[in-house]
């Protein structure tokens, strides 16, 4: 006993002598120092830049679009199985019930009509992902960005009402409807131009003009390419841009869902969905768990490789015939191969490459001039 009083009162001698506290003296070696750690914040600039493609959507497009991002996996099986022939040519009734046999998300589910929007967050998984994991680590931040961009865009006298749309503003906050209950009307726009000078020299705007190819940009700086809203999976979200946040219908809601209605009026996050992608802020991992670490087939899998160990998965068959047994991501999947190849798929169309100041890994971006030609029904 008087062996360990003695070497204690050495240590705290000897840790005195080098500036060092007596209680620092005392703790365990064991006991790691606690390191603060916070996470990064993205700035409004990265914000404006990301969200630049698709803030002069319509409303319930853009509500669609950022809930999706936040399933990022779900929006890669959605796009391959919309790519299958046999289900290409699916619309109207038929596909909201084939697309009752599908588990994703609702959100991902009402981007299937919108298979330009579907295939361009798939080609662009980086830029999906991102924005996902901004709109869940700051709801408030990203809708404050689409406004700020909806702003530019009417001050540069870009966005205004046509016959494709509806614009009104409310107090500052600019709202965009379809003109036709029966159409939604997509604007195809060069960001550069549609709102001004861009101020962000350090953040140019992302732009993949090479997803909606053939269409004709008008004298306010806008082409359009139409499609028919099919009613169960369209209009069931609504913005309250002062709260920052998206109320649902629950029964519209809950029959896209499996017949399970959402717990509250308010969107909020189902982790389910998330299939193991990893939630890369320190925020996304407090509130939804060690579920934001990434199985190793989900990391695989987000890169282009095949899945180590096949899971069901029952693809739609136009013909109503019993599904057949199928891995849970259709073939196209497996043909993006690893490493490189993978990443040639995800950029194709891509001319030029740039580092987005801030993310630390690089992004494909597209670069700005004439649209190729492409696929998709055109107004």
């Amino acid at each position: 006993m008087k062996t360990n009083a003695v070497l204690t009162i050495l240590v705290v001698l000897v840790m005195a002598a080098h500036g060092q506290s007596p209680a620092q003296a005392q703790m365990p070696p064991s006991m790691p120092v606690p390191v603060q750690q916070t996470a990064p914040q993205i700035t409004p600039q990265e914000l404006d830049a990301m969200l630049a493609p698709i803030a002069l959507y319509p409303d319930p497009l853009v509500a669609q679009i950022l809930m999706a991002a936040t399933y990022p996996l779900e929006v890669v099986e959605a796009d391959r199985w919309r790519q299958e022939p046999a289900n290409a040519s699916i619309e109207g009734e038929q596909l909201t019930s084939v697309l009752d046999q599908q588990a994703w998300d609702p959100s991902v589910k009402s981007l299937v009509p919108f298979p330009q929007i579907l295939h361009m967050m798939d080609s662009n998984l980086e830029w999906t992902e991102r924005l996902g994991n901004a709109f869940l680590d700051d709801e408030a931040a990203v809708m404050d960005s689409v406004q700020r961009l909806r702003q530019r865009a009417e001050a540069a006298g870009k966005l205004v009402s046509t016959p494709q749309q509806v614009v009104s503003t409310n107090d500052g906050v600019v709202v965009i409807e379809p003109a036709n209950p029966d159409i939604v009307y997509i604007p195809v726009y060069d960001p550069m131009v549609v709102y001004g000078a861009w101020p962000y020299p350090a953040f140019p705007p992302f732009y993949f003009p090479e997803f909606f190819g053939g269409v004709i940009v008008g004298g306010f700086g806008f082409g359009w390419i139409g499609f028919a809203t099919i009613g169960p999976l369209w209009g069931w979200n609504h913005w309250d841009w002062r709260r920052h946040h998206i109320n649902l219908d629950r029964d519209r809601f809950g029959a896209l869902n499996g017949h399970r209605p959402p717990p509250g009026g308010v969107w909020q996050h189902d982790p389910s969905h998330r299939l193991g992608v990893p939630y890369r802020s320190l925020g996304g991992r407090s509130r939804f768990g060690e579920n934001g670490v990434p199985s190793g087939d989900a990391s695989r899998m987000l890169r282009g490789y095949p899945p180590r160990v096949p899971a069901p998965f029952h693809p739609a068959n136009a013909a109503g015939q019993p599904p057949a047994p199928a891995r849970r991501f259709p073939p196209t999947f497996e043909s993006f191969g690893p490493g490189s190849d993978a990443r040639a798929a995800a950029s194709r169309g891509h001319d030029s490459r740039m580092s987005m100041p801030g993310y630390g890994a690089p992004h494909m971006w597209a670069p700005r001039g004439a649209i190729p030609s492409g696929h998709g029904s055109r107004r």
